[in-house]
């Protein structure tokens, strides 16, 4: 075993070796992977071993599609057989919502060059003839899924990694992990202690445990998971041998069971309701190559289900039934990249699809090591997108949760119970008195809308328009019309102070930094010139600022933050979370309430649009923005939590006589849409350029060499791609959610233009990284020549809704930016729910295109 390497990576599961693999295939041969027992000795070995590449976040399914083209790959490399069997699946669906959630997927795999299709049960059957066709309405085919051998697939990477140059060390538990002054590590193992600049945990069930070691709680959680192997089936040896192929995979939303062709038998796997964590607090180093005891009354409802489907199986013999455990993350995604706080510590873990994902997370994790960046969109595995608030416990709830719903549909106005209320302000059991229906920001629970008084304040889950529509129409109307005022606690809030933190600030952020008593908006790109925040900045004193951005990227941003921090000392930071909470007022007469809580002058001409105040609000001392995400006439008021109480009581009885309604998060991004206004992690996300995000304005290429100058200065030269636009939308009882596909009738000649980023199955250059537009089927990389008259997928929506006070359905998205400005009716159209509406571009917003109202 070497003593000095340049990176480690612990746990010898198919996730490791798949990040080691891709390490080493990116250059970086002085690498070991170190296993306390034998490769594959935690989940892996005893996994179903499916694969598919549909996944809830598309940024996560184009991840998955790289797996699967991966497996040709080392198997060539290695010599080692993956047993790949890409036999395709169906989702069947058993009642209309199950359809339209199917609707919805089979939508975005038509940006994503995704092949699939709706089918019909009797279709289905033709392919899985043990099913009973007459429970189902409709299903949806995908082509690329199938199954595969797990250890064998765990060591075609392993073997492919040391044929590359890399070292595996077996049967040698790290025992602790300690950082170095440098950054570097001293990785200590039973057999002595390897020093490395990299850690990569990829300890899988011991992930936790790995963690630990460096003081970090990861929110992950072992589960015990069921699949039973039936005695050799008649029926499936017949259909194999009448059709010459095998059987397909099937998932059945139902019964909460998936079932594929294991040798002459079936495979049938459940995510019962009745779920059991395994080893909740601490996972013992001894387990190894062993199973669970069995508890089939624990997964009896779900079989009772199956068998009705699929009475084929129910005839047949149980040969053996596998009880292993798996690792989730508390909303079923990977927990993958640095962790904030630490140096070069990595993390790839929580991986509960490793032969779906497996390939991705390598792949991705060793751009981001070797190269500085994922290469693509993570944030759906990204190890930043949890807070403190995911303790121990609120893990273990939150992780049955989701394996409890794992095949269950989460309709778009769905918020989940496990784990609530985590976070509360001073304010939470108020709002609840006043007919609030709450939801789960980052933690934090936030009033999304009010229930009118007598009615029961709950959301109606549904694809469609629900009970909220005529409660948040009548919160917008007032707050346009009158006055609103609304919560804001659930904003990310950073101060950064000292000699520097100007120079600093001007170094990350694309825009101008401002004069004190002054706001401006700014994005922040990479060194990739990507967009990966979007801030409000005050400056409120000479040598400190103010900062506000998305409340769930604080991780995120903190992370980027401290990589950048000067070594001489001259720039703090510090975040608030919530030891600083707000309130905004918002609406025509939201200057006349303000005006009754101060003592100091806000007139226009005092108290500026943009500018920024330290006052007593109410009594309470406060920090006041005149700004607010409405796009009306509005203010941002930020206090301590004691005086949050305080300042909302005021509000209340000073605007009693102006007619102030409480309004919730859904009215906000309601009337934000009616300003073209976009949203991070919706609109704005690392892979789009800051003129693709139309954030032109925010952009000052000639200011300083901010991090990210020159490749923002390239994407302006050459002309975006991509830009972001806003629709309306000729909608009926279902508006957009996001990830829509936008087809247009191209019948112009409007030059080359790729498809955009997403759109086409996911191809990759040797170095791993995704050509971009690459295309999915002979001519689909431009719509260029394309006769009149034909409709194409052109691109896809990032967010939506109904925009109450102009009345409009609206959506936001991205498209080619050769037709970004083609306000033509008939051009495009989005599909929803199955249903192509047409819809138009609308250049300026539709509530006071001009701006007048929020500078007044």
């Amino acid at each position: 075993m070497k003593s000095h390497v340049k990176a480690v990576v612990i746990g010898g599961g198919v996730v490791g070796c798949s990040v080691l693999y891709h390490l080493a295939k990116a250059g970086w041969t002085d690498i070991m992977l170190i296993e306390r027992s034998e490769l594959t000795s935690g989940s892996s070995w005893h996994a179903a071993g499916g694969f598919h590449t549909l996944n809830g976040d598309p940024n996560v399914a184009k991840l998955q599609a790289y797996t699967v083209q991966l497996y040709k790959e080392i198997e060539e490399i290695s010599g080692q057989s993956c047993s790949l069997h890409l036999t395709g699946g169906v989702m069947m669906a058993d009642t209309p919502e199950r359809m339209d959630f199917l609707r919805l997927a089979h939508a975005k795999g038509r940006y994503l060059g995704m092949d699939t299709e709706l089918i019909t049960p009797s279709e289905a059957k033709a392919m899985f003839p043990l099913m009973d066709e007459k429970n189902f309405v409709g299903a949806m085919w995908d082509p690329v899924e199938g199954h595969l051998d797990p250890s064998g697939t765990t060591i075609a990477y392993s073997k492919a990694a040391k044929k590359l140059g890399a070292e595996i060390v077996l049967r040698n538990r790290v025992v602790d992990l300690t950082q170095q002054p440098d950054g570097t590590w001293n990785v200590v193992t039973e057999q002595g202690t390897v020093h490395a600049e990299h850690v990569v945990n990829c300890g899988g069930l011991w992930a936790r445990e790995i963690g630990r070691m460096v003081g970090v709680e990861l929110p992950v959680l072992a589960m015990e998971h069921m699949y039973l192997l039936t005695e050799p089936m008649p029926e499936v040896e017949e259909f194999n041998k009448s059709t010459g192929r095998e059987m397909i995979g099937v998932l059945d939303f139902k019964g909460e069971i998936y079932t594929r062709q294991e040798r002459n038998g079936i495979l049938l796997g459940t995510y019962e309701k009745a779920c059991k964590p395994w080893s909740p607090v601490n996972t013992p180093w001894d387990f190894g190559h062993e199973l669970l005891p069995p508890d089939i009354d624990r997964i009896a409802p779900s079989l009772e289900i199956g068998f009705k489907h699929f009475p084929g199986i129910e005839k047949a013999g149980i040969k053996q039934i596998i009880n292993g455990p798996f690792t989730f993350a508390l909303d079923g995604n990977p927990l993958v990249g640095p962790v904030q706080g630490l140096t070069n510590f990595w993390c790839a873990c929580a991986v509960m699809a490793g032969f779906s994902q497996g390939g991705g997370v390598g792949l991705a994790l060793s751009n981001w090591m070797v190269h500085g960046d994922p290469g693509f969109d993570v944030w759906g595995m990204d190890v930043a997108r949890f807070g403190e608030w995911a303790s121990l416990r609120y893990t273990n709830a939150k992780v049955r949760e989701n394996y409890s719903r794992r095949f269950s549909i989460r309709f778009p106005n769905e918020e989940l119970p496990a784990a609530r209320p985590a976070q509360t302000t001073p304010l939470y059991d108020t709002m609840l008195a006043n007919n609030a229906v709450m939801g789960d920001s980052w933690g934090l629970e936030t009033p999304l809308w009010f229930a009118p008084k007598g009615t029961e304040p709950k959301d109606i889950v549904s694809f469609h328009r629900s009970n909220d529509f005529g409660p948040i129409g009548e919160e917008v109307r007032a707050t346009r019309d009158k006055v609103g005022v609304t919560e804001i606690a659930n904003f990310a809030k950073y101060e950064v102070s000292g000699p520097g933190a100007e120079d600093f600030l001007n170094r990350l952020m694309t825009n101008r930094m401002p004069k004190v008593g002054r706001i401006v908006l700014t994005p922040m790109v990479n060194e990739f010139g990507k967009l990966i925040g979007d801030f409000t900045i005050a400056k409120t004193g000479e040598d400190r600022f103010m900062i506000w951005g998305s409340s769930a990227a604080q991780k995120y941003h903190m992370r980027w933050f401290e990589k950048h921090l000067p070594k001489d000392g001259s720039v703090r930071i510090h975040r608030f979370d919530q030891t600083l909470v707000g309130l905004s007022i918002a609406g025509p007469k939201s200057r006349d309430l303000l005006q009754k809580l101060v003592d100091v002058d806000v007139s226009t001409k005092a108290f500026r649009f943009m500018d920024f105040r330290e006052m007593a609000v109410g009594g309470a001392p406060c920090m006041v923005n005149r700004i607010t995400y409405t796009g009306d006439l509005g203010y941002e008021i930020w206090m301590a939590p004691a005086y949050q109480r305080l300042v909302y009581k005021a509000i209340k009885e000073a605007g009693a006589e102006f007619g102030l309604v409480d309004f919730g998060m859904r009215a906000l991004l309601s009337m934000r849409l009616e300003k073209n206004f976009p949203t991070w992690f919706r609109e704005l996300r690392p892979i789009y350029g800051p003129f693709e995000g139309s954030m032109d304005r925010f952009i000052k290429l000639e200011k300083n060499d901010f991090i990210g100058r020159e490749a923002s200065a390239k994407e302006h030269a050459e002309g975006p791609k991509l830009r972001r636009v806003s629709f309306i939308v000729d909608a009926i009882d279902a508006d957009v959610m996001g990830d829509e596909p936008i087809w247009a009738k191209v019948g112009k000649d409007y030059g080359t233009v790729e498809k955009p980023h997403g759109y086409g199955a996911p191809r990759f250059d040797g170095t791993g990284k995704e050509v971009r537009g690459s295309k999915a089927a002979e001519g689909a990389s431009a719509v260029r020549g394309i006769v009149d008259g034909e409709w194409r997928v052109v691109g896809w929506v990032t967010s939506g809704g109904y925009a109450h006070y102009v009345q409009k359905s609206m959506a936001q998205g991205y498209v080619p930016a050769a037709l970004a400005e083609d306000e033509s009716a008939g051009l495009f159209e989005i599909e929803i729910l199955g249903h192509r509406r047409p819809a138009r571009i609308n250049v300026e917003p539709p509530f006071d295109p001009s701006g007048e109202k929020m500078r007044t």
